[in-house]
């Protein structure tokens, strides 16, 4: 394990695995960097790259500050650059992708950039969380409920079955794991917040991201998902879409068919 220091004093804490052009792994909501998809991934992976697999803040072993600001995030990401030498390579998966596009647009030395569904909500078209959705969920966890914070975000949020977040309580381990990163839930929300209310992405928000950017979206994915990866392709100055069976990320993450996506583009 290696730590770096984000701007506001807060350790990040990144595992560096590989040889290669420098690739920085940004997870989504409920991942961290020992999470087992994301450690397939990076092992994959590092054949080609120097692999940078980190814990965003408030996960795993990372620091944390009392009060959460999306811009932080965007600091820890922009310190993790800096280690991998000035300038890297970026692939992230759901709220991380919508942090990695953030971080580019802001000016981030990102030189390529994957964009893995990010949960871009731009029609009526299948599930859409509340309009409340970031407020309660920051409710939930201010009130040490963490389980309905949970169930609350898979559910309402992602679309999940209900009986989806009951099976997952019967199982130890994996409840174990989502317990310890709920309280981080707020973040996702809050990264996400004014993007999931069904209305067209902004032309212009993004308009300085212009380095080479590849949106993968799975086949089997839900229409909200596809719909929103395909929109964000249309208004990206310099993004291509990749639609291919096995790259949908709400089930379990087939590390396989992202690294070879990954390492074509790359």
């Amino acid at each position: 394990m290696y730590t770096t220091t984000s701007k506001d004093g807060t350790k990040i804490a990144y595992d560096k695995s590989g040889r290669g052009p420098s690739l920085i792994l940004v997870a989504g909501a409920f991942s961290y960097r020992k999470f087992p998809g994301q450690v397939q991934l990076a092992n994959l992976l590092s054949e080609q790259f120097t692999v940078y697999n980190y814990d965003r803040r408030g996960r795993g072993d990372s620091g944390d500050a009392s009060v959460y600001d999306v811009a932080h995030e965007i600091e820890d990401l922009e310190a993790l650059i800096e280690e991998a030498g000035g300038s890297a390579y970026v692939w992230g998966l759901s709220s991380g992708a919508v942090l990695a596009l953030q971080a580019a647009a802001r000016g981030a030395k990102i030189t390529k950039l994957a964009l893995h569904e990010p949960p871009f909500i731009v029609d009526s078209a299948g599930h859409k969380p509340p309009s409340d959705f970031a407020q309660h969920v920051t409710e939930l966890i201010a009130a040490d409920r963490r389980a309905d914070a949970i169930k609350y975000f898979m559910t309402q949020g992602m679309g999940a079955p209900s009986f989806v977040v009951a099976l997952m309580r019967l199982m130890p381990g994996v409840w174990t794991k989502l317990m310890a990163v709920a309280h981080t839930l707020p973040y996702d929300a809050a990264l996400l917040n004014g993007y999931m209310d069904g209305k067209p992405l902004p032309a212009d928000l993004w308009r300085t991201a212009v380095m080479p950017t590849i949106i993968l979206e799975g086949t089997e994915s839900p229409i909200q998902l596809r719909n929103g990866a395909k929109a964000l392709a249309g208004v990206l100055p310099n993004a291509q879409l990749r639609s291919k069976k096995g790259l949908g990320h709400t089930k379990k993450l087939n590390a396989q068919i992202i690294a070879a996506e990954l390492n074509a583009f790359f």
